[in-house]
């Protein structure tokens, strides 16, 4: 019986970890979107750079839509065409 428990906590420890999703910190700056300028200003498509950054940068987009000075550039039609074509959703904050 000491055998069975021994096994059925390590499996519950191995689902646990499986379970826990490691998160990092996000260093929030508006220049790493920088590689999406051309894509935003212009209909060219962003480059595999601009998605990783948009993708890397999600948890920063609300509070940069609340800056007037990024927000003009960040709440346009281009950049939420810019975030759907990176598979990122725009954020509704």
């Amino acid at each position: 019986m000491k055998a069975s428990y021994i096994a059925w906590c390590a499996v519950m420890v191995i689902l646990l970890a499986e379970a826990v999703e490691v998160s990092t910190a996000v260093t929030c700056s508006p220049t790493q979107l920088s590689s999406c300028v051309s894509a935003i200003t212009s209909s060219s498509p962003p480059s595999q750079l601009c998605c990783s950054k948009i993708k890397e940068q999600k948890p920063c987009l609300c509070q940069y839509l609340k800056n007037p000075n990024l927000k003009k550039f960040i709440n346009t039609g281009n950049a939420r065409k810019v975030a759907s074509t990176c598979g990122t959703p725009f954020p509704k904050c």
